[in-house]
């Protein structure tokens, strides 16, 4: 079985450095790069997408709600109009760094309230949808295992690729448990890496009320801003390795397997 690592990177911005880009680009196989509205500068941006072609791992426009002060973590009831033009400028941006480091923008992942948002809000769904389908409609859209984005994606014509997230904790319903709640990041990689590897062979992973759910994922997501990012991810990669799990990139155009390094 073959399935993505993923990780958000490019959030640097300035003199603020946040994450460590250079050693998850030689973890993951997938790299969500931050566009600017929540994260990122364009020299820091452009970086990573470097890092990534040099390591052939895919890229993907990380796109999100106009919030740098919030991280992108903050709901807005964005109109429509507005959203579409934001997520098709960030994809755009996105794209033309790509092409002068040496790679392609395969995939879109929004980033934090808008992921959270899209799951669920089918206004805001179909504005981020358009977007997409406005730049290329053969951009996969990344959404939450389980999600009804993943339905209302396919049913636009995009292909919806299912993500969990390993180090975060999930309600029994399937949703991610709010930041704002103690307990809704996991930080030993231990058990992250346990749980991953269930999510691999039988596609279900335990909510925090102990019982367990299911999550047909066809990528796991390792935060990079969160406190161990790396020790997490490399836990998470070797575990599903030593499980005899295929790691490969999801999207189209993207370099493939990196299984056997």
């Amino acid at each position: 079985m073959s399935i993505d690592l993923n990780s958000d990177l490019g959030e640097h911005f300035g003199a603020w450095r946040l994450g460590d880009d250079d050693a998850m680009l030689g973890i993951v196989t997938s790299a969500n790069v931050a566009c600017g509205f929540h994260a990122g500068d364009p020299r820091s941006i452009l970086d990573t997408l470097r890092g990534a072609a040099a390591r052939g791992v895919a890229v993907g426009a990380h796109v999100a709600y106009p919030d740098l002060v919030g991280f992108g973590r903050r709901p807005m009831d964005v109109a429509d109009a507005e959203l579409e033009a934001d997520v098709i400028y960030q994809i755009g941006a996105l794209q033309a760094l790509a092409r002068v480091a040496g790679t392609e923008v395969t995939y879109v992942k929004p980033h934090g309230a808008l992921y959270n948002t899209i799951a669920r809000d089918e206004r805001q769904a179909a504005a981020v949808i358009r977007a997409i389908r406005a730049v290329d409609s053969t951009l996969p859209l990344v959404c939450l295992a389980g999600s009804r984005l993943v339905n209302w994606a396919e049913a636009a014509g995009l292909h919806a690729v299912p993500e969990a997230f390993a180090d975060r904790a999930y309600e029994p319903n399937g949703a991610l448990v709010s930041r704002r709640e103690s307990g809704s990041v996991i930080h030993d990689p231990a058990e992250v890496a346990e749980r991953m590897v269930r999510l691999a062979r039988e596609g279900v992973v335990a909510a925090k009320d102990g019982t367990d759910i299911a999550v047909p994922a066809a990528s796991i997501c390792v935060h990079g801003d969160s406190p161990g990012a790396v020790e997490i991810a490399a836990a998470v990669r070797t575990a599903l390795l030593d499980a005899g799990e295929e790691l490969s990139a999801f999207a189209s155009g993207a370099s493939g397997s990196r299984g056997a390094q």
